[in-house]
């Protein structure tokens, strides 16, 4: 049945972005191609006064810069600032530099990557790495930042993780393994072609559980997770075979433009307070199929186990971490 909510969805007509972003400070994390770029697009277009390209390669930021303000006509408005989540000292760095703007309303985390074969980033597997671990330890780097910008600029900033509805097609059985993070880095017992939805059901885990801790504080810093939907942009590059021709296949047949995936990024990062901690698609809060996993006693428990690996190990890299919930 979620497959065929999933289907239903992908089919509905997203609203054109029109929210005001004059004087916002975004950042999107991943967005020299696909849909990150064209969240950025619309941000620039929608008179931000900074747009912040977040992004492992500067040249191919620098090309992203140049194309948007090719279409939008505007300038000094985007800047390319490195950020590779497959390295935690990047991660740590792009922290401390957003750390010294005045202000910042809206933080995209948008990058992730699908690999089908396994290898290693900072000692976990690659996708853990980049989808999850770096992610949220971004995430909790910038909390601090956006609370004093909450409070100096009476503001309400936002978080967005980019998440997917693939997450309801993983059974997840590692989750019951004494250490979960620890089974996923066992390449003899990796099944790979169940890693991605596993990252983005691991991304609302955590996304969930930061939402909840930090939902009664004042000032408010808002996190909320958007699903985008199928879209035509390269996640899939390095698929192979079968997989490969499969996602081709599927992705012109029901694949949304990078535009349009966008357009749920800019929506989820300007939707304000009661998007808190809600999980939706399609532009709609009241839209969100969470699996009947994730709703279940038994996701309650895995949420909160994983969540406690993950923080672990952030606190590892980052000792201290923790006390920014």
């Amino acid at each position: 049945m979620a497959i065929l909510e999933d289907l239903r969805l992908q089919f509905e007509k997203l609203p054109y972005p029109v929210a005001d972003c004059t004087g916002k400070t975004i950042v999107v994390v991943g967005s020299n191609t696909g849909m990150g770029k064209e969240a950025a697009r619309h941000f620039a277009r929608l008179n931000a006064s900074k747009v912040i390209i977040a992004v492992r390669s500067i040249a191919r930021g620098e090309e992203a810069k140049a194309d948007i303000e090719s279409t939008t006509k505007r300038t000094g408005v985007l800047e390319v600032w490195e950020l590779d989540l497959a390295r935690y000292a990047s991660v740590q760095a792009f922290a401390a530099r957003l750390a010294t703007l005045p202000r910042v309303d809206a933080v995209v985390a948008n990058a992730s990557i699908a690999k089908h074969k396994f290898e290693l980033f900072e000692g976990n597997e690659s996708q853990i790495t980049v989808n999850v671990i770096s992610t949220f330890l971004l995430i909790l780097l910038v909390l601090p930042t956006l609370r004093k910008v909450a409070a100096t600029c009476e503001i309400t900033p936002v978080i967005t993780v980019v998440s997917s509805d693939i997450h309801s097609w993983t059974q997840f059985p590692e989750w019951k393994a004494p250490n979960t993070l620890g089974k996923l880095n066992d390449e003899k017992t990796s099944n790979m072609p169940d890693r991605y939805p596993v990252s983005k059901l691991l991304q609302i885990f955590a996304s969930r559980e930061i939402a909840a801790k930090i939902a009664d504080e004042k000032p408010k810093v808002v996190l909320n997770i958007i699903s985008p939907g199928l879209t035509k942009t390269s996640l899939s590059r390095d698929a192979t075979g079968s997989t490969k021709i499969a996602m081709a296949v599927m992705k012109s047949l029901l694949g949304r433009t990078s535009e349009e995936g966008g357009r749920t990024l800019v929506h989820a990062a300007t939707a304000g307070p009661e998007s808190h901690g809600i999980y939706f698609t399609n532009c709609d809060l009241n839209k969100g199929p969470l699996s009947d996993f994730v709703k279940s006693a038994e996701g309650d428990k895995a949420q909160k186990k994983l969540w406690e690996e993950i923080l672990a190990k952030l606190e590892i890299i980052q000792p201290g971490i923790s006390s920014n919930l």
